[in-house]
This record gives C-alpha cells, sequence and structure tokens, in this order.
C-alpha cells in the first residue's frame, strides 16, 4: 500500500487527512514508534473485550518526511484488512477506531471531513 495524504476507509463515517500542522514530536507523543526506516507506526489491537488481546489491528505509519501516510484495519496477523463498518456487531470495535483516530485529530496529526 502507498502513502495516500488522505484516506476513507470503507464504510466509515469519515475521510481523514493528514494535518497541516503536524509535527514530529506530536507523533513521539502519542505513541508513535520509529521504525527501520525512519517512518512512524502505530499500532493498537480494537478489543471488544478489555485486556483480551483479541480483535483487529489499527495500524497507522506515517512516512519519515510528514508527507505522507497509511491507514488500515487488518487481522490480527496484519496480513488481510478488514471491514469493521460492515456490520452492526462490531459497534464497540467502531466506537474504539474513532476515539483513536479522534483523539490523533485532537492533537493535529489528522484533520477528518
Amino acid at each position: 500500500m502507498a502513502f495516500v495524504t488522505e484516506k476513507h476507509l470503507d464504510d466509515s463515517r469519515y475521510t481523514y487527512k493528514l494535518s497541516p500542522k503536524i509535527k514530529k514530536y506530536t507523533l513521539a507523543d502519542t505513541t508513535f514508534m520509529k521504525n527501520k526506516v525512519g517512518n512512524f507506526e502505530l499500532s493498537r489491537v480494537l478489543e471488544n473485550v478489555p485486556n483480551s488481546g483479541e480483535g483487529p489491528l489499527l495500524k497507522i505509519t506515517v512516512k519519515s518526511d510528514l508527507t505522507g501516510f497509511k491507514l488500515s484495519i487488518t487481522d490480527k496477523s496484519g496480513l488481510r484488512n478488514i471491514n469493521i463498518f460492515k456490520s452492526v456487531d462490531n459497534k464497540i470495535i467502531q466506537d474504539k477506531f474513532y476515539f483513536q483516530l479522534d483523539a490523533l485529530v485532537d492533537r493535529n496529526i489528522f484533520t477528518k471531513e
């Protein structure tokens, strides 16, 4: 998957874009970690049951020069994309996804439309 400047997940309510106010130190403050090539990564398990470790994986990668990002929700292995918005049964997981992204919007990492 290539880096993009805006992303809309299938059936999601919002489109997310990189904020023009994004800063590297803010990424570090919000627990993004630098990977081997210098990009910033954040991974979170979106759990139905707290502390179970079971659920889809939210993965966000921001390019090292802050010009693009990748956003995906995958199975636990990280290999297959999952649409958490398709089923009403995933309401808790959807709420957790929106909560995580709203926190990043509040910190000027993303904007949402």
